[in-house]
Order: structure tokens, then sequence, then C-alpha cells
């Protein structure tokens, strides 16, 4: 959710991985809102994955 507009995005997933998330932040929030400054998750399994992490440090994020 974007704090300054309460905008949100969400998309159904048929199952919950890092690989599935990073493909709906990047189709879905940075190509077309570009990077945000900061991503803010529950800590599952999925946000805390290494991959998912580095694609996120190589963003700069």
């Amino acid at each position: 959710m974007d704090y300054f507009t309460k905008w949100i995005e969400a998309e159904p997933l048929a199952t919950i991985t890092a690989a599935n998330v990073q493909k709906f932040v990047w189709k879905n929030i940075i190509t077309r809102f570009g990077i945000p400054y900061a991503i803010i998750s529950d800590n599952g399994l999925q946000f805390t994955d290494k991959k998912f992490n580095n694609f996120l440090e190589n963003l700069g994020i």
C-alpha cells in the first residue's frame, strides 16, 4: 500500500513463493510506478527469501 494515496496493489497467486512475489513486484509495481523507496512486509517466508532480498538490494530498495 502506498502510504500517501492508500493505493493497494494485489493479485491472487496459486502459490505464494518468492519467485512469484518477485514477478508481481516487477510487473505490477516497478514497471508501472518506478522503484519504491521501501517495501514493508509481514516477514513471510516469501519476503525473507535470499533471492528476493537480493532482487530488492540490486534495485536499491
